[in-house]
Order: structure tokens, then C-alpha cells, then sequence
């Protein structure tokens, strides 16, 4: 049977036990730090930038570019639980961190307010309406001062599609097995996580769905919101190839400048 999913899946889904089903990916510091590098190498950062990490979640990349001297840094993200754990870190090791709960859509922050803005992780292409996601980079692009950078970080639909993967399970620890069934439907991936422990059962059984966006249509959404300088960059992985890391295993990379 065809995988239904609740349309409005992403406003709810990245929890405690995103955390932890995903912990591998975006909980892991040396994973961070190499995603990181890849920022480091296509943005010309400097250490007085003002920074905005977009559908940021908990803050990991700020954190790491704070480590790296980068102390101008936001993060906002629509899930209260993820914003409230980047709060709850900075405040506990000092660092001066702007950590906003808003819609990416619709920040309500002042125009031109940074030198750069990053949406990473794979956090385009949730939300299935025609407009979405040029909503959010038209955002980004009037956040951004002029001569500033946006980056955005997607997996690579063709690999995706040419290799796809119905199902795949992981491991926690000892006790928490998570089930992934995934389907195909044009550009877009529908999927059935279920969560399980071995000790109490069922944790959660959920279902959600991403666009998937091949290299030429991130360049074409960067040029829409009035970028310049658009370049697109295949191949990024930081992964174990041979494990399913589902979005995550291989992205390619969007930069455009504000003209």
C-alpha cells in the first residue's frame, strides 16, 4: 500500500527521538566538523561575519564554527525541542549563541542582517507545497547583506533515485532498532520510520517526505530569488558509502551571491 503522510509531519518529528534515531548524523561532532570544512572552503568567512544557520536544529555547525572563532553566529529552527537544546548548550559553556524558534518561511528579522546564511543538513523539501522552499530562499536572500553568501546543502536526488533504497534498519546501542520503508513518488521520497525497543516495544511509528532535487534545479532555485555567482558541487559525502544513511549519504552543494 502507498505510504500516507501528514502533510504538516515536519512540525513535529524533530524531537528527542529525532535525536536519537538520527544521532549518528547529527550528533556526531567528527561528522560536524568535516561538513564544517566543506562550509569553510565555499564561504569567504571572516571572523567579524554575522552568520545565520537556517532550519539550523540543535546548532551543531555553529557550535563547531564558534570552536573555530566564528562568535557572530544564529540559529533558527521551527522545532522548539531543537532550538531549546542549542539554548540550553550555549548558556551552559558561555557561548554567545542567538538561538530564534520561527518559521524559515517568515523570520520576522530585520532585511540585510547577515553576511551569510547557511541552510543545511538536507532541510529543503519538506514541506509539499508548490512555493515552500522559494519561500525560504527568498527569505535567506533578504536576510542576507549585499555581497553576502547563501549555501544550501541537499542530497543529490539523481544518486538518490538511480540507487534507491525501499528499506534499511539501524541499530542504537543495545536496545533501539529503527526500521525505514521508503517509496518513490516522481520528485518526491515518501518513508515509514518505525522506532523500536527491544526492552519496551514500540516507540514511534511515523511517516514524512522530502522533494528531491537534482543538481540543476538548485541552480535554478538560487538564480529565482535574484542570486549571483551560482555554482552547484556534486559528490559530498562524509559518510561510510557502504551504510544507508538515507538523505544524508550524498549531497552536493548550492552557493549563490547577493547581487
Amino acid at each position: 500500500m502507498p505510504i500516507e503522510v501528514d502533510p504538516n509531519w515536519w512540525k513535529t518529528l524533530f524531537d528527542e527521538v529525532y535525536l536519537a534515531t538520527d544521532a549518528r548524523s547529527v550528533c556526531d561532532d567528527e561528522i560536524t566538523r568535516l561538513e564544517v570544512d566543506v562550509i569553510c572552503q565555499f564561504l569567504p568567512l571572516d571572523p567579524g561575519h554575522t552568520i545565520m544557520d537556517l532550519c539550523g536544529g540543535h546548532g551543531r555547525h555553529c557550535f563547531e564554527l564558534h570552536a573555530r572563532g566564528f562568535d557572530n553566529c544564529t540559529v533558527l529552527d521551527y522545532s522548539e525541542c531543537l532550538i531549546d537544546h542549542a539554548a540550553l548548550k550555549a548558556e551552559k559553556r558561555e557561548i554567545p549563541l542567538v538561538c530564534i524558534q520561527a518559521d524559515a518561511r517568515d523570520t520576522g528579522l530585520p532585511s540585510e542582517s547577515f553576511d551569510h546564511v547557511m541552510i543545511l543538513g538536507n532541510s529543503l523539501g519538506y514541506i509539499n507545497l508548490p512555493e515552500a522552499d522559494i519561500e525560504i530562499l527568498r527569505e535567506a536572500y533578504r536576510l542576507l547583506r549585499p555581497g553576502g553568501w547563501l549555501l544550501v546543502d541537499v542530497t543529490d536526488g539523481s544518486i538518490v533515485k538511480n540507487g534507491f533504497n525501499a528499506e534499511a534498519w539501524h541499530e542504537i546501542e543495545d536496545d533501539i532498532v529503527v526500521c525505514r520503508q521508503r517509496e518513490l513518488a516522481g520528485d518526491r521520497i515518501n518513508a515509514r520510520e518505525m522506532v523500536m525497543s527491544k526492552k519496551e516495544g514500540l516507540v514511534r511509528d511515523r511517516t514524512y517526505s522530502m522533494h528531491l532535487y537534482e543538481p540543476d534545479a538548485i541552480e535554478l532555485l538560487l538564480e529565482q530569488v535574484g542570486s549571483g555567482n551560482v555554482s552547484v558541487h556534486t559528490g559530498f559525502s562524509n559518510r561510510d558509502s557502504n551504510k544507508d544513511y538515507g538523505f544524508m549519504n550524498h549531497r552536493m552543494i548550492g552557493i549563490g551571491q547577493k547581487r
